[in-house]
């Protein structure tokens, strides 16, 4: 069974450690997504969504960035994004 919540709080923690800001608001309809001001990297993460749902688009943006695997993380959390 995946701890969805403690896997979901590594993720953030890992965006953070890769200067990603990271903004949990409600969004209402609006999915979670990253978004770029000038040279700035924000992750908004609508809570609203299931942790889930959020852990599905936070993944599908860490695993985007290719600076994830130079820090360490669980075996969960790295099968997770070497997936996407």
């Amino acid at each position: 069974m995946v701890d969805t919540l403690g896997l979901l709080a590594e993720a953030i923690q890992l965006a953070r450690e890769l200067g990603f800001d990271v903004r949990e608001e409600p969004l209402g309809e609006t999915a979670s997504g990253e978004v770029r001001i000038g040279s700035s990297h924000h992750i908004l993460l609508n809570v609203l969504d299931l942790p889930s749902d959020q852990l599905e688009q936070l993944a599908g943006i860490l695993a985007a960035d290719e600076r994830w695997k130079d820090v360490p993380v669980s075996k969960l959390l790295k099968r997770t994004l070497q997936s996407r």
